[in-house]
């Protein structure tokens, strides 16, 4: 069916320009239609969109139409004003007034993506700042299920924050310390009601990790400023990067948009300030009268799901059963993967069928686990102390690989368009995409007829999580061999994965699709084949996954059709490929050169 006749009732996740929200406070006469809405027909603002929102990419229920690569590119020049800048302003411009309000009855911790005990700057100064005057530390979660569907947030994610928040409720209460969850259903009303629980629990001070998606840095520099008018000090600090935003640029100033010459400087930086990997104390416990004083709070429940983001008895039981929650979960995974793993992983990471990786991608994207805790106890184990940028030692190579969740963040802090459905090279969007339902539904299902693509779509459905190389894969597959409109995929993950990280998968997609920050050249085009001949040499990945080739001998794995085993395949119902990677090659090439107006990458 055309893309233009069914709509994909899933998004990504994007920010809203901030000129929309000053146009809707404009007079009519001068920005609006009659009908008093925004104009979004102006060419220099917005690009015709129409055939995304149609397919499901944009997401009109909270965000404009995609905007054009002018405006982007005044993004990226920062003639218009970056998000972090507006925070990093706030923050400054108000910093004198926020130290001179006393401690109040209470100090707040706001949890976020940082769902942890320890290591959390947060909740260290939020702590400290209690225990200075005696006060009860309060933690705080706000469940926003608009920001659930705005960010495309998977079910299983969601589950797994939930199962998170419960045991963290229950680790907090063996100090006398109140986690309180409730649910917000307009996102709107979310920093309202932040400053109406202030005023409720007597708190006049609130502290929170920065998160740098753009949605989340405007409302942060919001709140900053509007908890002072309520008489309210409100705190947004780095903890998420090990190295914050900004630190780390070129000779003459400017953001690094590549990975090596950025990750060297990382490391460097790490290295003469080696402060940056210390340890934040776990939170204090709170006075024995916090109990008695916030009992409601303590008796409270970790609210269900939202009813869109539910998932099925079975496939909680499930994704229980594989990823167990907390901080000690997570810490003795960390342990356990650089004792017996981390020595070997230069040489191990990109099979698929082995155990050479830490999967812990899921407790690093929800916060249970810090980066900076990642990084410390691998350079304590590694027999060098120093870090480097060397790939053929096993520590370095997996630190810049957890390296790589900061250089996504910086992204998305330099250039914010990447957050609005831009990619970050805009001339790329003029490239002509397929939005084929047929072929994205096969590549959904796994169901293409390239058994290591297959394999890895199955491995989603049933794990919520795929092997990274193998992410790479079947992104370079969507996008280049379908030519579907890489964000789709994007998409797709979010919605699927139990790690899905808003930074780091708009990232790898922008990687594969090779309109991102440091991409692939266009022109370099994974061969399905190949790949699953060098990275799953006996098929055991794809044995595993696709049941319906798991009788196949040798290397005809990889390629039933046309290695002779064609009946085997026919009888268990597995399908021939649906496209020829020969002619796909060529059609991509084609479309990506005239798509950007030249041979070159």
């Amino acid at each position: 069916m055309p893309a233009t006749k069914r709509k994909i009732e899933t998004n990504i996740k994007q920010g809203e320009d901030v000129d929309v929200k000053e146009e809707r406070a404009a007079s009519p006469s001068a920005k609006r239609r009659r009908t008093g809405k925004p104009d979004y027909s102006d060419r220099s603002r917005y690009k015709d969109s129409k055939l995304e929102e149609e397919v499901g990419i944009i997401q009109r229920e909270f965000y404009p139409p995609e905007m054009s690569n002018e405006r982007a590119n005044m993004y990226a020049t920062g003639e218009i004003e970056r998000p972090i800048t507006t925070l990093t302003k706030a923050i400054k411009e108000t910093q004198i007034q926020r130290d001179k309000i006393d401690v109040g009855d209470a100090v707040i911790h706001w949890y976020k993506t940082d769902l942890r005990l320890r290591d959390n700057k947060s909740l260290h100064l939020a702590s400290e700042k209690a225990k200075s005057k005696g006060v009860p530390l309060i933690c705080l979660y706000l469940i926003s299920p608009q920001d659930f569907r705005a960010h495309c947030t998977a079910a299983v994610r969601v589950d797994f924050m939930l199962r998170n928040l419960k045991l963290l409720k229950e680790n907090f209460a063996e100090s006398d310390i109140p986690l309180y969850v409730e649910t917000i259903e307009k996102r709107r009303n979310l920093p309202g009601r932040l400053i109406e629980l202030c005023k409720e629990w007597g708190a006049k001070h609130v502290y929170c990790n920065i998160e740098y998606e753009v949605d989340e840095l405007r409302r942060e520099a919001q709140l900053t400023r509007k908890c002072l008018n309520a008489g309210i000090s409100f705190n947004a600090v780095h903890d998420t990067c090990i190295v914050d935003p900004g630190e780390l640029t070129t000779a003459a100033g400017g953001a690094l948009s590549v990975y090596s010459p950025w990750h060297r400087k990382w490391c460097k930086y790490i290295n003469d300030h080696p402060d940056a990997l210390k340890e934040f104390p776990a939170a204090s416990r709170n006075p024995v009268t916090a109990r008695q004083k916030f009992q409601k709070l303590f008796e409270q429940a970790i609210p269900d799901a939202p009813e869109d983001k539910s998932l099925t008895a079975e496939e909680h039981e499930r994704f229980s059963q594989l990823w167990p929650v907390g901080g000690d979960e997570a810490m003795n995974r960390l342990t356990k993967f650089i004792s017996e793993r981390i020595k070997k992983y230069h040489t191990t990471r990109n099979l698929p069928a082995g155990d050479g990786t830490s999967i812990l991608s899921p407790h690093l994207a929800v916060g249970a686990l810090a980066s900076r805790t990642c990084v410390r106890e691998a350079l304590e184990a590694s027999p060098v102390k120093k870090l480097t940028d060397d790939r053929q030692q096993g520590c370095m190579m997996w630190i810049g690989e957890v390296a790589w969740r900061d250089f996504y963040r910086h992204v998305l802090c330099n250039w914010p368009f990447v957050c609005m459905n831009k990619c970050f090279k805009p001339e790329y969007t003029n490239i002509e995409w397929e939005y084929n339902q047929d072929h994205f539904k096969a590549w959904v299902e796994g169901k293409t007829g390239f058994p290591i693509v297959d394999a890895a779509m199955r491995q989603v459905k049933h794990m919520a999580y795929m092997h990274n190389r193998c992410r790479m894969v079947v992104a370079s597959f969507l996008a280049k061999d379908l030519m579907l409109d890489w964000r789709m995929g994007e998409r797709f993950f979010m919605e699927h994965l139990i790690d899905g990280d808003f930074a780091s998968n708009s990232g790898g997609w922008g990687f594969s699709a090779s309109c991102g920050v440091d991409p692939q050249p266009y022109f370099r085009i994974f061969n399905p084949l190949l790949q699953s001949e060098k990275f799953d040499e006996q098929g055991d990945y794809i044995r595993k996954w696709v049941p319906e080739l798991r009788d196949v001998k040798g290397k005809a794995i990889h390629d039933p059709y046309n290695r002779g085993a064609e009946a085997i395949a026919k009888k268990n119902g597995y399908p021939k490929p649906i496209v020829d990677h020969k002619m796909a090659r060529e059609r991509c090439l084609e479309r990506y050169k005239r798509g950007i107006g030249r041979s070159t990458a």
